[in-house]
């Protein structure tokens, strides 16, 4: 496994992280690394192509042409 290190942290942050390691019951590293993880997996591995940004709506069969869809004929009596 490969390491990092980090220079310069503000003693706000390490302060900050210190107290959410704690709150989660983990050691600093731990905090870390899984801040570091959510972070990396959050990041898309390329840029979505025009055909992924587009929307494509698809159409399903519902019933008959001579089925109703208003309020009447879905809910009845129990609609009111």
């Amino acid at each position: 496994m490969k390491s990092i290190h980090i220079r310069n942290l503000d003693d706000g942050t390490l302060i900050g992280l210190k107290r959410r390691a704690a709150r989660h019951r983990r050691s600093l590293q731990k905090e870390v690394e899984s801040l570091l993880q959510d972070a990396a997996q959050m990041t898309p591995a390329e840029e979505p192509t025009l055909l992924q940004q587009k929307l494509i709506l698809k159409t399903v069969a519902t019933g008959s042409p001579e089925t109703k869809w208003d309020r009447e004929s879905i809910y009845g009596d129990d609609g009111r």
